[in-house]
């Protein structure tokens, strides 16, 4: 398989970096270019901090997704870049794989319509730990037996969106098994506003920010007598890569979006 080249949004952030490093491992992604807010006409290789590969940098998606021939646009950015961004790529023939979360629901339906009309693979993935997707499928399978559920997810604190796209997306795959209704007492009161979370069709989604954190999540499930945990921690960022690059390599064999790492699971 010829190495598929790949452009990369966000290149200085945390995850941007590491994505670089796995792509300068992987002899099947080849890095051709990196859309960053700043240093553009520069080189990756001269940038302080970040891997030494030879990659043009542009502050314009739509220059650069003009200019270079890729085949991925791995984008790790904002909601709100990682929408126009995912447009850009579809418009310009570029399979997106896109780690940013905070989509709206429009926004999702309107990009899986866009990708259908190109004929054209994207992954959009709230989380790309293989770890966090079997939580969440584990998640899915539970709650046929335990239909009372709460979900605490605990990110850093320069995260923008709550709750994070992993509990949305947790959430919505147990909505597919449960049915709706309200838990805790009839006539529960909250002396201080929001001190029970948001509600998610009667489900409970608490969202911790706090320096130190990277990104954690826990499912519990009450019944009687008894509880149910189930848990997932990323205590690095490197664990999302492994999900990047499957991801990567996958999206060359779509014509469509799909929305969760664990439709290209095996």
């Amino acid at each position: 398989m010829n190495s598929i080249k790949v452009i990369v949004a966000g290149p200085r952030g945390k995850m941007g970096t590491e994505a670089l490093r796995m792509i300068k491992n992987q002899s099947s992604l080849t890095l051709a270019a990196c859309i960053d807010r700043k240093n553009d006409g520069m080189n990756i290789i001269d940038i302080d901090g970040l891997p030494d590969l030879d990659a043009p940098i542009y502050t314009d998606a739509f220059t650069c997704l003009n200019d270079v021939e890729a085949d991925v646009l791995i984008d790790l950015t904002t909601p709100e870049n990682g929408y126009k961004h995912t447009k850009l790529a579809l418009e310009h023939g570029v399979r997106p794989v896109v780690g940013t979360t905070g989509f709206t629901a429009e926004q999702l339906q309107e990009l899986t319509t866009k990708a259908a009309e190109k004929e054209l693979g994207a992954v959009i993935a709230p989380n790309f730990a293989i770890g966090a997707v079997l939580m969440m499928q584990f998640s899915k399978w539970a709650a046929k037996h335990f239909p009372d559920v709460e979900i605490i997810e605990k990110h850093h604190d320069q995260k923008l969106d709550a709750p994070s796209g992993t509990a949305l997306k947790t959430a919505e795959l147990i909505k597919e098994v449960r049915q709706p209704h309200k838990q805790g007492h009839e006539e529960e009161k909250e002396t201080i506003q929001g001190a029970r979370g948001a509600d998610e069709d009667g489900m409970r989604i608490h969202s911790m920010r706090l320096p130190g954190l990277v990104a954690h999540q826990e499912v519990i499930f009450g019944g009687l007598g008894e509880t149910l945990t189930i848990k997932h921690d990323s205590i690095h960022r490197e664990s999302f890569m492994s999900g990047v690059k499957l991801a990567a390599e996958k999206v060359m064999e779509l014509d469509v979006l799909v929305y969760g790492l664990e439709h290209l699971l095996d």
